[in-house]
């Protein structure tokens, strides 16, 4: 059966290789792991991005619990997940994930499934900021 061993939502720099221990098991033959971060350009953005602010609601946490545990349904996978919020700079990490699983398969299956879901469903917000200060808002989805 599938574990969630971290659902955050942190104001705080977000650490690969914490995420990575926390999913750390023997039985586990393979770790997947994603690693979003904030880009100096968007399709949409008329100028290059500067920053995006993220605020999240205050059941965010409890969502992406639900979210990562759906993502995972009946594996043996071992997931950690977090979600940055604040204004986050180019470069910065907003989002990670580690999946531990027996098999390689089902722990890039569950990552993909995972981050596809918290694009459409974590209730997370981004103000996407240009470098004229000119600013976006996108909601989930977006």
């Amino acid at each position: 059966m599938a574990v969630v061993v971290r659902a955050d939502i942190s104001d705080a720099p977000l650490d690969l290789s914490a995420h990575l221990e926390a999913v750390a098991d023997p039985a586990m033959g393979a770790e997947t792991t994603f690693v979003g971060r904030v880009r100096d350009h968007d399709p949409d953005a008329a100028r290059e991005v500067a920053a995006l602010e993220y605020s999240a609601h205050p059941d965010a946490a409890a969502a992406l619990g639900r979210i990562a545990t759906a993502a995972a349904g009946e594996t043996e996978a071992r997931v950690a997940v977090s979600h940055r919020v604040g204004t986050l700079g180019v470069g910065d990490i907003a989002v990670v994930i580690a999946v531990a699983s027996p098999h390689r398969a089902t722990a890039f299956e569950v990552c993909r499934t995972l981050i596809e879901a918290i694009k459409t469903d974590l209730p997370v917000w981004k103000k996407q900021v240009e470098v004229d200060g000119t600013a976006t808002w996108l909601g989930l989805g977006g």
